[in-house]
């Protein structure tokens, strides 16, 4: 009875021996699913080497520097409205000016406006004037009496302004926002000011800001549309405000007028070997 029961005995010692034998070899060839998560877990949470990180930090940072730092170029994603008013400003221009060029979107209309420049030979009244001519061309004159007689001079004119301008002309000048101003002692929401100016940010050239965008645009929003409006650039992160209801100064006291051209950005210079007429 002794010898049987010990010979159970050894028999279940082999048995198990086997058993486990066998879970560590599928063990080893295979892990288990609990194993694999928390494997899983442990390379997500493990330090990245050298590699992963410069990989990560050449990535992240441009995507951030892109949309902010001013050497960099915004990227803008036009909607079908965008499109047609670029391609519809741009039609007028080459209208106007009779030179007409074959690139498309925002390119095509800075483009335009860079062969205008040209064709002056410095003349900045005439760049000025043809400017308007194409402006005034775009809006017909039903708008403009429209928008000039039937809201009086007053904050909320001036309000109007401002928020039309945020809200329908990022196509044109880039992203703003509505700032305040004191107009005759009272807090006003009267004030755009353009982040950085698309026109400016295309062209690089300042000859170009002030006397085919900031000079004819004043001059007809006063005198077609009833508003008056200073300008004011900042060449130095491209940003503009628009303050709505303030005179503009005269040219020869605008500090605009005494900036120089960027000296290796200017594409005017670059392409064409031609100084800006800035004054």
């Amino acid at each position: 009875m002794e010898a049987h029961m010990l010979l159970q005995s050894q028999r279940g010692s082999v048995t198990n021996l086997r058993s486990a034998t066998r879970l560590r070899s599928v063990t080893n060839g295979k892990m288990t699913r609990r194993e694999c998560s928390s494997m899983n877990v442990k390379s997500v949470l493990r330090r990245p080497s050298a590699a992963t990180t410069a990989s990560s930090i050449s990535i992240i940072p441009d995507t951030i520097i892109s949309s902010t730092a001013p050497s960099s170029t915004t990227v803008y994603t036009d909607s079908w409205f965008d499109r047609i008013a670029i391609h519809y400003l741009s039609r007028c221009i080459q209208l106007i000016t009779g030179m007409k060029n074959e690139k498309t979107g925002y390119e095509g209309l800075v483009e335009a406006a860079a062969a205008l420049h040209r064709s002056s030979n410095g003349n900045i009244d005439h760049q000025q004037g043809l400017v308007l001519q194409a402006l005034n061309k775009a809006f017909p004159k039903p708008i403009h009496s429209f928008v000039r007689n039937s809201i009086p001079q007053s904050q909320f004119k001036r309000e109007l302004f401002a928020k039309f301008t945020t809200l329908f002309c990022v196509w044109l000048v880039g992203r703003s926002e509505i700032k305040e101003s004191e107009v005759e002692g009272r807090k006003e929401k009267n004030v755009v000011h353009i982040k950085k100016c698309r026109f400016l940010e295309e062209s690089k050239c300042v000859g170009m800001c002030v006397n085919l965008c900031k000079m004819p645009s004043q001059k007809f929003i006063k005198d077609s549309l009833g508003m008056p409006v200073n300008m004011v650039p900042n060449f130095e992160d491209m940003s503009c405000e628009m303050i709505f209801g303030q005179e503009p100064p005269a040219p020869e006291n605008d500090p605009a007028f005494r900036q120089p051209c960027y000296k290796f950005l200017c594409k005017s210079k670059q392409k064409h070997t031609s100084g800006c007429s800035t004054l």
